[in-house]
């Protein structure tokens, strides 16, 4: 994603260029119908500077983040600027635990879909009867509800339940994504977002899905991990696709 000559804001290139991509990924959040009010999250680390993260403006919609309105704060969701917005300190909670604990977990989004909380709430969660599923089978995590995530002390069971995985899904709320970068994790939602979509409406004729066998299940992530994808790396043809097209719709979060 191209930079550009940013406003009046103090903050490394490197920074500058992480609100960007973040700004981006909240507006394309939103043109795709995955913002939820003025709730939930996508956290990003600050590429150069050790225990900053940025975070949306508690109170303003994913269509209205921009570059320079990202709320730079600490570990503990404490402001590292003078941005006037406040943040969800609650709903931070849940996002601090992982990156505090899990060095590769650079972005992070956790969203309230109507697919994705629905086959969260299923007993079987996502059942292996479709394409994207296949991604996923044996690559999710499963956390028990326990209420709003705001209390430290789940974390602790958050971070066993996830163990060696990147994508978490709260039952009977919906799913945390992880990854080393915003563009890797954007495209991993996306796909988790069409499993979903394609399980609740393949459920809804009210016949017996056609379950995929789990040799094929194999044989179909073997191939997924040889595929080599566009523009450099897992999500980046994807995510700058989708930056092209909120450019022609708004340019108004490059500011």
């Amino acid at each position: 994603m191209a930079t550009q000559i940013r406003p009046n804001i103090h903050c490394s290139d490197a920074e500058w260029q992480a609100r960007l991509e973040l700004a981006a990924c909240y507006r394309i959040f939103d043109l795709l119908g995955w913002s939820e009010s003025v709730y939930n999250h996508i956290s990003l680390r600050v590429p150069d500077q050790e225990g900053a993260f940025l975070i949306n403006p508690f109170g303003l919609l994913y269509s209205e983040v921009t570059a320079s309105n990202l709320v730079k704060i600490d570990i503990d969701g404490n402001k590292l600027d003078d941005n006037p917005h406040p943040v969800n300190l609650a709903g931070f909670t849940q996002h601090g635990y992982f990156h505090r604990h899990l060095d590769w977990a650079h972005a992070i989004c956790h969203v309230h879909t109507t697919a994705t909380m629905a086959v969260c709430s299923l007993e079987e969660g996502l059942m292996p009867i479709n394409f994207y599923a296949c991604n996923f089978m044996g690559r999710l995590a499963y956390h028990d509800f326990e209420g709003i995530t705001v209390r430290a002390e789940e974390g602790e069971r958050l971070l066993a339940n996830l163990a060696d995985k990147n994508i978490l899904m709260l039952r009977n709320h919906g799913p945390v994504v992880m990854a080393k970068n915003l563009q890797a994790m954007f495209v991993q939602q996306w796909a988790l977002q069409r499993a979903c979509e394609i399980q609740m409406a393949t459920l809804s004729m009210g016949r017996p899905p056609i379950m995929i066998s789990q040799d094929v299940i194999n044989v179909h992530q073997r191939d997924l991990n040889l595929a080599n994808p566009p523009g450099g790396g897992p999500g980046v043809g994807d995510f700058n696709a989708w930056v092209r097209r909120i450019d022609q719709i708004d340019r108004s979060w490059r500011d």
